[in-house]
């Protein structure tokens, strides 16, 4: 590895203050800070952002008590019914790299009306309403999370507009986003337990996420966040109250040619005798959107940041390379049959077919 390389590495997640844009003497500062963050780490923990602390506070207190709901009401709600891909997902449905994800999930998304019908393209029926528990066995909790949703998407519309400035883009990140009628965003509530007697420790394995941007809010005081350096050494980024980390996905990383670094990450197992709960949110572009149609340019300045980072090392991670040549929207579902088969198999059997050509084990791998 080069002495560039090695000099532009990174040994900790950098923190960005977000207050620091209502001054204007102090938004230079935090752009560029962010471009740093954008083009060296591909990770950031973000400060004193708009998000309502009462409503996270809140939330919060809601996790437990969805994990705690009796199984048949989880069961209820189950992904295996959601052409969308969204609902509960038992602990250890899941694979990554061939080890068993320890976590128990709830996958969720924005407000959205499907707008599939007869001969339009597959993918479209990706996005649609939720699957919520009963309200009377958790009151309150869908009002909170939609309101929390609402929240977080506006300030990652927000955010991508500053990505685009601390690139030099003066025609901004609009194209990636269809109108928001048309547009829909995913969350998940994730448990991840304490896992005792067993030599697997993963949480979740290593991977990128698929869109442009990923907001985590970790929901308990558990460290277990580690993040891939360019010399594919593993960074612990433990929580940090009031913060959301943020990260950079494949779509983003695609667009701009490697430009912002989509980072290699991976959760452990929490220690001790308390789950560890996280609530990532993830941004999505448009369904239709072709990315090799839409590769970005940039100043001469800012490409000379990217060179000056060097290369990047191998990482441990593999998932997503369909970005060169399909719409982000069968991207994006190539990779949720992969990571759920079973849903896959029932609602989406011909491209089940091609994937799993001769059946699956039992659970999915999307990496």
């Amino acid at each position: 590895m080069s002495e560039r390389t090695v000099s532009s590495d990174f040994s900790s997640v950098p923190v960005l203050d977000y207050s620091l844009l209502q001054s204007p003497s102090q938004r230079p500062r935090f752009i560029a800070q962010l471009q740093h963050a954008l083009i060296n780490v591909g990770f950031l923990y973000l400060s004193n952002h708009t998000v309502a602390q009462n409503d996270i506070d809140l939330l919060i207190t809601y996790i437990p008590k969805l994990f705690a709901l009796p199984q048949e009401a989880k069961e209820k709600i189950g992904m295996i019914n959601s052409e969308h891909f969204l609902g509960y997902s038992r602990l250890g449905a899941e694979l990554t790299k061939g080890a068993v994800d320890q976590r128990e999930q709830f996958d969720f998304a924005t407000r959205h009306t499907c707008r599939w019908k007869e001969g339009d393209p597959e993918h479209y029926r990706l996005w649609g309403p939720c699957q919520w528990p009963d309200e009377k066995l958790i009151p309150g909790f869908r009002d909170v999370f939609e309101r929390y949703l609402d929240q977080v998407e506006n300030i990652s519309l927000k955010f991508s507009s500053l990505i685009a400035e601390a690139f030099g883009l003066g025609t901004g990140l609009s194209q990636f986003y269809d109108t928001p009628e048309l547009m829909q965003h995913r969350a998940k509530i994730v448990q991840y337990p304490v896992v005792e007697g067993s030599s697997n420790d993963q949480g979740v394995g290593p991977h990128y996420d698929a869109g442009f941007l990923t907001f985590l809010l970790q929901a308990s005081p558990h460290t277990g966040l580690q993040v891939q350096n360019l010399a594919g050494n593993w960074i612990d980024a433990p929580p940090i109250p009031g913060t959301f980390v943020v990260n950079i996905g494949k779509a983003l990383e695609f667009v701009t040619g490697g430009l912002a670094r989509a980072t290699s990450h991976r959760v452990l197992s929490p220690k001790g005798t308390t789950p560890r709960y996280s609530v990532p949110f993830f941004q999505n572009i448009g369904l239709d959107v072709r990315l090799t149609n839409q590769v970005l340019t940039f100043p001469p300045e800012i490409q000379k940041l990217r060179d000056e980072r060097g290369a990047v090392g191998a990482t441990d991670s593999v998932n997503f390379s369909e970005f060169d040549k399909e719409p982000s929207g069968k991207v994006n579902l190539i990779g949720r049959v992969k990571s759920h088969p079973d849903v896959g198999q029932r609602h989406y059997p011909k491209l089940f077919k091609q994937i799993f050509p001769n059946g699956y084990s039992g659970k999915g791998s999307a990496y």
